[in-house]
């Protein structure tokens, strides 16, 4: 089960485990593994990132901090990295972390984007974009110059690079995954200590992309004494699922364990049966009856012979459902057609 807590509780387990740490300690598990998964990403070769082009839009805040600290180390490994500042500032330990590692930090003196970046910029040639611009504070729809920046990125994207969004996508509203205005869509979301609730939340799940969660160690402080509410929202998955599904027991046949009936598939239409036969196959019922039409019916019965098969007409009496035999529960639609 992926949890998801607001950020009223990602901060207070952020302040509990800080006290207990020296300073730095957690910026710099986010980091390291922020640049792990880029350097996934990025691997031409099984272990070699040597020679890709990483640009880091870095605000002035930690998720800016973060994606620097990352770039440093991507840059140790032979990446060619360099950092675009939001703005007149940029989170300097990880820009001299970076520098010191052979990047580069971009800080304008008038600090404008909007005009097109020309496509000699380092956004346009970048092989992956790390998206350092707002943390979860961030709220409403992102403002000039992050707007540009993000504009950038996503025609970037269009043409090959990888976005990489750190913590969650900015301009994304943490809390409830609103999208208000410009925001940064990303192929991957790397966030820290725990899932947002924005990063399953529509839209704002659907401009995350995949979800990869970096373990910095908040999951004691997530608890009680520390906390007493529980997470904001949950998505369960694949084995969470599983363990919902009845198993077979030793007295378990195929009519104690439902007889599902299936409607389906016409002489024009036939893969949706065979999709939905074997769905039906693959769920679990300890029998499927399929009542389809002639042309699919030989289909079926070649992809999947332990099901049994009844045909009907494209037109005619569907009263042959009642003699299909036993149905516990029927399905009916999957190409049929509009007539």
């Amino acid at each position: 089960m992926r949890d998801a807590y607001q950020v009223t509780a990602v901060r207070a387990a952020e302040r509990a485990l800080m006290e207990l740490v020296p300073d730095g300690t957690l910026m710099g598990r986010a980091a390291a593994g922020l640049a792990s998964v880029c350097a996934a990403l990025l691997r031409r070769e099984p272990g070699h990132v040597y020679g890709a082009r990483v640009v880091v839009l870095a605000g002035s805040g930690d998720n800016g901090g973060d994606a620097l600290y990352a770039g440093a180390l991507l840059a140790r490994r032979g990446v060619a990295v360099t950092a675009i500042a939001a703005g007149s500032r940029v989170h300097p330990g990880g820009a001299a972390a970076l520098r010191e590692a052979g990047g580069r930090v971009s800080i304008p003196a008038d600090v404008s984007y909007a005009d097109a970046v020309p496509a000699a910029h380092p956004i346009a040639g970048a092989d992956l974009i790390l998206d350092g611009l707002l943390g979860i504070g961030g709220r409403g729809g992102l403002r000039e110059p992050f707007a540009s920046l993000a504009a950038e990125a996503e025609r970037a994207r269009q043409a090959g690079a990888t976005v990489v969004a750190v913590d969650l996508p900015s301009g994304i509203d943490a809390d409830t995954g609103a999208v208000d205005g410009p925001a940064v869509r990303a192929d991957v979301t790397v966030t820290f200590g725990v899932i947002k609730p924005g990063l399953l939340i529509d839209p704002g799940a659907g401009h995350a992309g995949t979800v990869e969660l970096v373990d910095i160690g908040l999951g004691p402080y997530l608890r009680e004494p520390y906390l007493t509410d529980g997470p904001l929202a949950a998505a369960p998955q694949r084995d969470d699922i599983r363990e919902l599904l009845p198993r077979p027991g030793d007295t378990s046949d195929k009519y104690r364990r439902g007889v599902l009936g299936l409607l389906a598939g016409s002489d024009r239409f036939t893969g949706a049966v065979l999709l939905s036969a074997g769905g039906a196959v693959h769920g679990g019922a300890g029998m499927v009856r399929v009542v389809t039409a002639q042309v699919a019916a030989v289909l079926v019965r070649q992809k999947w012979p332990e099901v049994v098969v009844t045909v009907h007409p494209d037109e005619g009496d569907w009263d042959l459902l009642g003699s299909a035999g036993r149905v516990q529960a029927w399905v009916a639609g999957p190409g049929m057609g509009t007539r």
